[in-house]
């Protein structure tokens, strides 16, 4: 049950479906929502109606799903970072060999300036950074070639890149004949990438106290709560196209509308983000 209890949301729903055990490692590394009591309690439910007929037919001698307790109150709520949290990520405080302290800054700036997904940043191409209408972006999408899509179809999008972060250095990434953003991001056995990343979060984490409602996905909940608390003049389907949200009402006008929006108006929400006292520099070579 406790490890029913570790399986993200999510799991079953992807093409790429990992191991049981494999998928709640991922889960905790990552920072992704797992599943609730309630529905474990669901599953056990299921598998003791089918186990009680196999008792009552003799040919199990016992039903080992009954008699369980089910802890089925809220789960621990991720929140968002506060300032004196986002001071505490400096580069010297990052610790693993084969992902640089560059790296490491980069993804936490891209994340804080975008609210782009761990495995969306993870999986950014050189080609992925286009300039469309004058304005450069981060082209979130899917890439057969190497099995990895955005985890639904309003996950495909562009996502304009914040003047802080063409300021901070990002563009500098950009290498000749370089495949991904962050190269020296490890794709794990189960063709994952961004596993040892999560996992070496997670340990910074702990080294600096930070609380179990801290993850690296906090940083897209801060991103969708700042532009949402917004005193802005733009609507809330240019929010939830930044961040890759199903539109509240999907009518195919609603729909519609969605797809053509300009992208001087999805700028205009990226350009709204303000962390005044946040400032994490690229490092260079280490």
């Amino acid at each position: 049950m406790v490890l029913l209890l570790g399986l993200p949301a999510t799991h079953g729903k992807s093409k790429n479906r990992l191991p049981i055990r494999k998928a709640v490692e991922a889960a905790k590394e990552q920072g992704l929502e797992t599943v609730s009591g309630k529905t474990v309690k669901n599953h056990f439910s299921r598998l003791s109606s089918l186990w009680s007929t196999l008792v009552q037919r003799e040919i199990v001698p016992k039903n080992p799903w009954i008699q369980w307790s089910f802890n089925t109150t809220k789960k621990t709520e991720r929140r968002c970072w506060n300032d004196e949290e986002l001071a505490l990520l400096t580069p010297d405080q990052w610790e693993h060999r084969g992902i640089s302290r560059r790296t490491y800054a980069g993804m936490v700036n891209v994340a804080l300036y975008t609210g782009l997904r761990l495995g969306e940043i993870c999986n950014l191409r050189g080609q992925d950074l286009e300039n469309i209408q004058g304005v450069a972006c981060f082209h979130v999408r899917p890439h057969p070639e190497d099995g990895w899509s955005p985890k639904s179809a309003a996950g495909t999008r562009l996502v304009p890149i914040h003047s802080q972060l063409i300021k901070a250095g990002i563009m500098s990434f950009l290498k000749p004949d370089q495949h991904f953003l962050f190269p020296d991001l490890p794709t794990s056995s189960e063709g994952v990438r961004g596993a040892a990343f999560g996992q070496a979060f997670s340990k910074l984490k702990t080294k600096l106290d930070l609380p179990a409602e801290i993850t690296f996905h906090s940083f897209r909940h801060t991103v969708s709560t700042r532009l949402r608390n917004q005193n802005a003049h733009f609507r809330e389907l240019w929010i939830d196209r930044v961040l890759g949200h199903e539109a509240s009402h999907r009518s195919q006008g609603t729909m519609n509308y969605t797809s053509s929006i300009d992208v001087q108006n999805l700028k205009s929400v990226i350009e709204a983000l303000e962390f005044p006292t946040f400032q994490l520099d690229l490092p260079e070579g280490c």
